[in-house]
């Protein structure tokens, strides 16, 4: 079964937001790198068992790409928790078998971000239908490159599996059934992804 490889906690102010985490977890995540081209930076946060939160927002140093930012960033008023990833060793073994099953992850996109030491970091990631809204993982390989779980500051963890809420839980179910993906779905009106994270200070519901 794939498992958790991180959650994307997308932000309007990555400063901002890494100090509020720090407030009510007790653990700062520390910065990550830039996304060249894509107009975004983050900062890391070890949640345990080679996991990890990204939080993401613009980066000023870059100059407006030419597309969208990722994760609706350019039309944040305030933090949500946009998506997760799930960790896949063989990822075009993984789209092959989600398909095979009746669900289609998306294409295979081949993705880099630079490290603040100048390492540049080499993965492979799925685009999701975009109708689930973050709320069905995309799947993620990171080949020979050095997982950044190892590099983020630890001190928190995740509790329990996440939390789904989408208007088509059936679909949901579905998705996630075709990826081997384990998660509460439930009903809602409008899609949201909730998940719980433990610091030393105390827990944090991100949504």
């Amino acid at each position: 079964m794939p498992t958790l490889d991180h959650l994307v906690y997308a932000v309007p102010d990555l400063d901002a937001a890494c100090d509020d985490l720090a407030l009510r977890i007790g653990v700062r995540p520390a910065p990550g790198g830039h996304h060249p081209g894509l107009g975004s930076r983050n900062a890391l946060l070890a949640l345990g068992a080679g996991a990890y939160l990204e939080v993401i927002g613009p980066d000023p140093e870059q100059p407006a790409p030419d597309a969208p930012r990722p994760f609706g960033l350019d039309d944040l008023d305030q933090p949500r928790l946009a998506g997760w990833a799930v960790q896949a060793a063989d990822i075009d073994a993984a789209v092959a078998a989600a398909r095979a099953a009746g669900y289609d992850p998306g294409p295979v996109v081949d993705l880099d971000r630079e490290t603040l030491a100048g390492t540049t970091l080499h993965f492979r990631v799925t685009f999701p239908d975009p109708d689930f809204h973050g709320v069905v993982p995309f799947l993620i390989a990171w080949g020979d490159t050095v997982h950044p779980f190892g590099s983020a500051p630890e001190g928190a963890t995740v509790v329990g599996p996440p939390t789904l809420t989408h208007p088509d839980p059936d679909g949901v179910a579905r998705a996630l059934a075709a990826l081997d993906v384990d998660a509460l779905v439930l009903d809602g009106a409008h899609p949201a992804l909730a998940v719980t994270v433990l610091g030393p200070r105390r827990a944090h519901l991100l949504r």
